[in-house]
This record gives structure tokens, C-alpha cells and sequence, in this order.
């Protein structure tokens, strides 16, 4: 069997609970690659979902500001949560959402690059002596923006409504921010997104040995509580599970424009090597 670094046998376990073996030989066939390895297993073995790759390359923080029928959303990266919670780190994240609140601009580099916030990041860096990365932002402007930072200014969420009040759009954004949808609505999933699920969900079905007819139902029934999870509308309230956000927003004469939800790091995965496991694997190679 062809080498496989041991930290990634280790995160595919972690994030499927599969056996050490399994998830060899599904990153074996799958050349490395993790992700593809995850939608494979779900095909063959059934599996129903996998965990995200939990550790990111990058830290930092996300800062919000909206006034009235405009929001702004952006993350700032630094290297480590120590500098993430440096008062000057969070002063500068301040003074870019407020740069690109006024300036209307979601373009970061753009931003920097025609104002002295560059300069400032360059002075912010020599003294705290980390990388400070500007790594995106993205606005709302909606009859009615909320929005909602969590505590520890990992998680920021911008929600647009057609009417209602701010109150409201913050329970919707607070809402997001726990739930994560993908989608407002059923309609806006992509069709690739719903194509991948369906391969998999036909896979999982055909090795059930059951009549075409029925994985087909099987199929759409899968694919339709698919959806139905992923769309915010459809999704019970967490704060009133007993009622879903399209009916909280409605019942106030509202709907919902668009949601921009940030996450520190999502996206961003950096191997997690085990030295130990790495050096044991290398001597039973070898022996």
C-alpha cells in the first residue's frame, strides 16, 4: 500500500470515525486528497457525513458595523489568538471596518492600497512582530440590516430583511451564526451542490440491492431533507425550535433579503503534524 503522511490518516479518522485501515485506503485512492477521500467513503461505506477540518492556518478576528440600511462585515487574520485579542490588533480590525463602512468598499487589498491603512498594518506588525493579514469583508444594504458578533469575535453574521426591525434581524443573524445555513432558500442551492448529493445518495442506495424505483424515491427523499437543513428559512428558530425562521420573519411582514455569515480561519486547513506518529510509522515501515 502506497505511503500516506500519518497526520492525515489521523485528521480522516477524526473527522469520519472510521477505522485507521479504511481511512488509509481511501486516502491511498483517493492520492492524498482528503476531501475526495470523505465523498468516497460516504458512497461506499455509507457514511453520512463527516466533521470539518477542525485547526485553520489562520486566526484573528471579524468586525461588524451597520448603521440603518447599511452593514459591513470583515476579517482580519493574524497568526495566533494571543495577537487576536491584543487591544491594539482589535483598535486596527476597528478602524478597517469603519475604512471600509465609509468607502463602501469590499475589496480589502483595493482599500489598503489607496488609503494608509497598509502603512498602519506594516507599523502594527513590526511591534507585535505577527503577520496581519486583511483577508475579506462583504455589505448588506437591506430596508432592514442586523447583525451579531459572537463573544469571542470568531463568528460575525450580517442579515438583510425586507421590513421588520433591527431586533428581529439580529435574532435571524444570531440564528445563522449557530445553525450555519448555506442557503436562504431551497431554490438558491446551487446545482452542483445538489447534483454531489444526489451521486451520493445514489451510491449509498444501489448498495441496498433495492428496485430502481424505489432508490429513486430514496433519492429524492434524501435530496429534500437535504434542503430542507440547509435552507435558513426552513430551519427551526434556536431560540423557539417550534417555529422556523421563515415563519418568525414572516409573521412580522418580513422576508429575507440575503445573509453573509464569517467564520475565523474557515477554509484555511493546516496539517496538524504528530511527530510521534510519524516517527513510530517510519520505524514499522522500515522493520
Amino acid at each position: 500500500m502506497a505511503q500516506v503522511a500519518t497526520a492525515l490518516v489521523k485528521e480522516l479518522r477524526e473527522r469520519t470515525g472510521l477505522g485507521m485501515m479504511e481511512c488509509k485506503r481511501a486516502l491511498v485512492s483517493a492520492d492524498a486528497d482528503i476531501e475526495k477521500a470523505i465523498e468516497d467513503l460516504r458512497k461506499s461505506s455509507g457514511l453520512k457525513a463527516a466533521k470539518k477540518a477542525g485547526r485553520t492556518a489562520a486566526d484573528g478576528m471579524v468586525s461588524v458595523k451597520v448603521n440603518g440600511q447599511y452593514g459591513m462585515l470583515v476579517e482580519i487574520n493574524s497568526e495566533t489568538d494571543f495577537v487576536a485579542r491584543d487591544e491594539n490588533f482589535q483598535a486596527f480590525v476597528k478602524t478597517v471596518v469603519d475604512a471600509a463602512f465609509d468607502a463602501k468598499q469590499t475589496d480589502l487589498q483595493g482599500l489598503f492600497s489607496s488609503t494608509d491603512l497598509e502603512s498602519q498594518r506594516g507599523d502594527l506588525v513590526q511591534k507585535i512582530g505577527e503577520n496581519i493579514s486583511p483577508r475579506r469583508a462583504h455589505s448588506i444594504e437591506a430596508p432592514v440590516v442586523g447583525e451579531y458578533v459572537h463573544s469571542n469575535n470568531r463568528i460575525g453574521v450580517l442579515v438583510g430583511l425586507t421590513a421588520g426591525n433591527e431586533e428581529l434581524a439580529r435574532d435571524v443573524a444570531m440564528h445563522v451564526a449557530a445553525v450555519n445555513p448555506t442557503v436562504v432558500r431551497s431554490d438558491d442551492m446551487p446545482a452542483e451542490a445538489i447534483t454531489a448529493e444526489k451521486e451520493i445518495y445514489a451510491a449509498q442506495a444501489r448498495e441496498s440491492g433495492k428496485p430502481e424505483e424505489i432508490i429513486e424515491k430514496m433519492i429524492g427523499g434524501r435530496v429534500a431533507k437535504f434542503l430542507k437543513e440547509n435552507s435558513l428559512v426552513d430551519q427551526p428558530f434556536v431560540k423557539d425550535p417550534d417555529t422556523t425562521v421563515g415563519k418568525l420573519v414572516s409573521s412580522a411582514g418580513a422576508e429575507i433579503v440575503s445573509f453573509v455569515r464569517f467564520e475565523v480561519g474557515e477554509g484555511i486547513a493546516v496539517e496538524e503534524v504528530d511527530f510521534a506518529a510519524e516517527v513510530a510509522a517510519q520505524v514499522e515501515s522500515v522493520s
